[in-house]
């Protein structure tokens, strides 16, 4: 991850882990690896972020997990998916974020 995006990220993990775990339950490198897809590279986050990220997702009821075969290499490894505690944070903290970029959006030109 670049160094100028490594505090915004760190304030906004457990969202974007929580919005790709909405999509399909995975594990964990998949769950980085698709986040630094969708970004371009722009993110990536680094194992050390990410596993303490997902524990506490679990440990606090957001994210569930089991072992299993992972789907892409069929080696096994702790597949996360998402609670209904997890989707309802998950919805709280899109909201919170959209306003968010609204209010920096007025004061910080796009162009």
């Amino acid at each position: 991850m670049a160094e100028s995006n490594s505090e915004l990220l760190r304030g906004t993990l457990d969202m974007l882990v929580l919005q790709i775990l909405s999509e399909e339950p995975q594990h964990g490198y998949a769950v980085g690896r698709r986040i630094r897809e969708l970004t371009q590279g722009v993110l990536s986050v680094e194992q050390g972020s990410l596993y303490p990220s997902l524990y506490r997702l679990e440990k606090n009821g957001l994210l569930k997990s089991q072992w299993s075969r992972s789907p892409d290499s069929k080696r096994r490894a702790r597949i996360y998916r998402v609670t209904a505690a997890g989707r309802k944070r998950l919805g709280k903290d899109v909201e919170g974020w959209a306003r968010f970029v609204h209010a920096i959006s007025r004061v910080v030109p796009s162009e």
